[in-house]
């Protein structure tokens, strides 16, 4: 079972993110919270996944977000956002987001997007991530320019990782398309990372979409 925590402002949206989630088979809402309880929550039911609100007024998530980093052994985090043009999903992005999940999403897709990041892939909504190249700012847009050029070293093999990198799909999916081992998949990941100088699968997909890989 994936184990979800749900963090909210709002009482509608958890109710209504729980009695989806809960109607998947493998998939175990343990806890829903506001911002002021997140954290409590986090280390009393140690979910796999936290969908958590970027916008809230007693706590912003950006600051739990921060926190639940530090932890020893920590759960992936999405951010929930309303808007696809949030201010706060650059900065979320570089604290360790792992994807980032619109309110409005599809009640038959928000399982199996919480199904991608518990696999470890990555979720960016088309709209999100043109979102964020849109909103970074000029002197950060010249050195994601420069990074871009980084993907030019890659291998044929190691570019047809990063797209389905960026797709969202995890390892083990990845395997299965390119018909390689998962140790395989996890050294061509490894060497992309190495390449394209970045620390995070989601840093990855956005210099993918960046450099015009992904449709």
């Amino acid at each position: 079972m994936i184990r979800v925590l749900v963090v909210d402002d709002e009482a509608l949206v958890r109710s209504g993110f729980e009695l989806i989630l809960n109607a998947a088979a493998d998939i175990e809402v343990v806890a829903t919270a506001t911002g002021s309880a997140a954290l409590d929550a986090v280390e009393r039911t140690r979910p796999d996944v936290v969908l958590l609100d970027i916008r809230m007024p007693d706590i912003d998530g950006l600051t739990i977000l921060r926190h639940i980093r530090e932890m020893a052994d920590p759960p992936v985090v999405a951010m929930l956002t309303t808007f696809d043009t949030d201010d706060y999903i650059l900065s979320a992005l570089r604290s360790g987001a792992a994807g980032f999940v619109l309110k409005d999403t599809e009640p038959e897709q928000l399982a199996q997007l919480t199904r991608t990041l518990a696999a470890g892939g990555v979720v960016l909504s088309p709209k999100v991530s043109a979102a964020l190249l849109r909103t970074v700012e000029p002197s950060a847009a010249a050195a994601i320019d420069a990074e871009v050029a980084h993907v030019r070293r890659l291998s044929d093999r190691e570019r047809a990782v990063l797209v389905l990198l960026a797709e969202g799909l995890p390892n083990a999916e990845i395997g299965q398309r390119l018909h390689l081992s998962v140790g395989t998949v996890k050294d061509h990941v490894s060497a992309i990372f190495t390449k394209l100088r970045v620390t995070s699968r989601v840093q990855a997909a956005l210099l993918a979409q960046r450099a015009g890989l992904l449709s």
